[in-house]
């Protein structure tokens, strides 16, 4: 029994090692573009791409674990056994190394790491092939022929530990659950760890230097995990021909060039900015009562002292949809999450990318795993040179099924405002909250029902860090603003379909504003980006999609997405899409459903494009 644990740790650990190789080969081929960093970069790299290296390495073990079981009660010899594992690896070694060359010649033209976009042009061998002089081939399959000889090499000393021989049933007996044990320690390798996010390349993104976070993929991974989920967006929604989608999409589009100077509602050129994504709480959240009392007293009264977005809906109903739309003015979409398609991230307009062209020092924050829904990869693809998370806090308090809760976070952002407060240099902060989210287990008291709880929790969090700001220094020159990422559908039973229920609020306080005011223009959360970047006098024309809620050339109007379908709303009416029945809403405005459509099959195209 020895001899067969000890092959199975040997197939794991040897395979984890040959993976990790590829980090330093990786580093010498793109030599040039590593030149800049340290040997404390490299290791780095290393160190955080064991976590992929060891999912990889979980995979590759599955079926030597599934013959070992097999053998130990049937046997086999050892000759036929060793060559069969042989093979497997020999088989391995092959894939492993085409993969890992063709990956480092792409690299310099795609700027990412391997992903199935490649099968797009495998269906076109030939074409693809003439991309390709005979220098780069020829350097390539020197490459792969001298990764996979390195991995044939490491494996086929693994194969020389492969034991055949039969157990006595007795033996075998108390050996199977042994086996089974590995088997779940092997699937707790595959799918990286036992936290609420499962292996992704998100998980070894440390660094604002996407470069160093490249580095650290593994590009087996990269590509085995997305296999089947290539799509071919441009196809997803054909609703009109590329003519008159342009002609339509340019009377909506939000850099449009006939925009007009939007009405001041600052009074400090370059305020510093605290952005704070409010777990889905939307406005049927905000303005509900319980047990007779508010749930959310803070958040209605900073809407009466500051700036008060009236008419503004979440683009999405998942977190990852909410954030883009947010911070990167880019529409939801109904099936897909473009925050998971890392590679089309990469080019995205951003909140944090503009500010950080003028000089603003960038920082977010989350109290649990940013790694959840590939979010570190986007944040910082998108110019956010800072991200303080779960793993990096040490709080003298519980955690919960997500992370530590608003109240010790919120604190902690709160010090990093005030500090940040005291340099020259401007800065952007932000801080996605997490308490108000399923499982709505949160340390506070103040109703029965538990997800009403969870809110007021909350916004008591959002009321001790705003007043905890106001009494400091940093007040003065500081703007925050408090947006849902989403609302709430499961709050009062909504369905996601519901305009209602998409409704959020948007609140601008601190004392970079004039004075409060209600804007009542209808928008959604892609208007966020240009309204602010507008207020600040910063170029906003790289945002296509995102409209000046105070410009008053531009057409106002909610949009938003749910699982299939879309809904359009302004100040005279709502209007719906359903993909599965094809059917609009009972009295929808043609008008509006075109608008819908318009921007469903834009958005659809520009993530083919990317």
């Amino acid at each position: 029994m020895k001899r067969k644990l000890l092959f199975l740790f040997a197939a794991w650990l040897a395979t984890v090692v040959l993976m990790a190789l590829q980090k330093p080969i990786f580093l010498l081929y793109y030599n040039e573009l590593a030149a800049p960093y340290t040997w404390v970069d490299y290791w780095a790299v290393v160190r955080h791409g064991l976590l992929l290296d060891s999912t990889v390495a979980g995979y590759l073990t599955a079926l030597p674990i599934l013959f070992t079981l097999v053998v130990s009660w049937t046997g086999i010899s050892e000759r036929v056994g060793r060559s069969i594992v042989k093979g497997y690896y020999g088989l391995m070694a092959v894939v492993a190394a085409v993969l890992f060359a063709v990956d480092l010649g792409l690299y310099g033209y795609w700027g990412f790491r391997l992903d199935s976009t490649i099968l797009i042009y495998l269906a076109d061998p030939k074409g693809a092939m003439a991309s390709i002089d005979l220098p780069l081939f020829l350097k390539q399959s020197a490459f792969a022929i001298g990764y996979g000889a390195l991995l044939v090499w490491g494996w086929m000393l693994v194969a020389k530990l492969f034991d055949g021989s039969r157990l006595a049933w007795r033996k075998a007996l108390a050996f199977t659950p042994i086996l089974l044990l590995v088997m779940g320690l092997d699937f707790l390798a595959i799918r990286g760890g036992v936290g609420t996010s499962v292996a992704n390349v998100s998980k070894v993104c440390f660094s604002s230097e996407l470069f160093l976070n490249h580095a650290a993929t593994n590009p087996i991974f990269s590509f085995l995990s997305t296999i089947g989920k290539q799509e071919n967006y441009a196809e997803e929604y054909p609703f009109y021909e590329a003519e008159e989608l342009a002609e339509r999409f340019a009377a909506i589009r939000g850099n449009r060039p006939d925009t007009q100077p939007a009405t001041k509602l600052l009074k400090v050129e370059r305020p510093n900015i605290l952005f704070v994504l409010l777990e889905g709480f939307g406005s049927t959240v905000m303005e509900a009562q319980e047990e007779g009392q508010a749930i959310a007293p803070n958040l209605l009264r900073y809407r009466e002292e500051g700036i008060y977005f009236e008419n503004l809906y979440a683009n999405s109903f998942r977190t990852d949809r909410g954030q883009v739309a947010v911070l990167s003015g880019f529409p939801a979409q109904t099936r897909i999450s473009l925050m998971k398609l890392t590679p089309k991230c990469l080019e995205l307009p951003s909140i944090a990318r503009s500010l950080g062209r003028e000089g603003y020092r960038t920082h977010f924050t989350y109290g649990g795993d940013i790694n959840f829904t590939n979010q570190s990869s986007y944040m910082y693809a998108t110019g956010w040179q800072e991200l303080y998370w779960q793993q990096d806090m040490s709080f003298d308090a519980p955690t919960s099924k997500w992370g530590y809760d608003d109240r010790v976070v919120g604190e902690a952002v709160a010090e990093e405002v005030i500090r940040s407060s005291k340099s020259e240099e401007p800065f952007l902060a932000g801080w996605l909250t997490l308490s108000s989210h399923e499982p709505f287990v949160v340390p506070y008291a103040k109703f029965e029902e538990k997800i009403a709880n969870a809110f007021a929790f909350t916004d008591d969090c959002i009321g001790s860090l705003v007043e905890r700001l106001r009494e400091s220094e940093a007040w003065e020159k500081l703007l925050i603003v408090l947006v849902p990422d989403h609302g709430m559908g499961n709050f009062r039973k909504g369905a996601w379909s519901e305009t209602e229920v998409h409704r959020i609020p948007m609140i601008w306080l601190g004392g970079a504003i004039k004075e409060p005011t209600n804007v009542a223009a209808y928008g959604s959360q892609i208007d966020i980006a240009a309204t602010l970047l507008a207020q600040l006098g910063i170029d906003h024309s790289d945002f296509d999609y995102s409209k000046d809620l105070l410009d008053p050339a531009l057409p106002k109007f909610g949009y938003y997405t749910y699982n299939e379908g879309f809904v359009v709303v302004d100040e005279a009416q709502e209007s719906g899409w359903d993909a599965k029945s094809n059917r609009t809403t009972e009295g929808a405005s043609e008008e509006q459903i075109a608008l819908g459509r318009t921007l469903l099959q834009t958005t659809y195209e520009d993530i083919a494009r990317r």
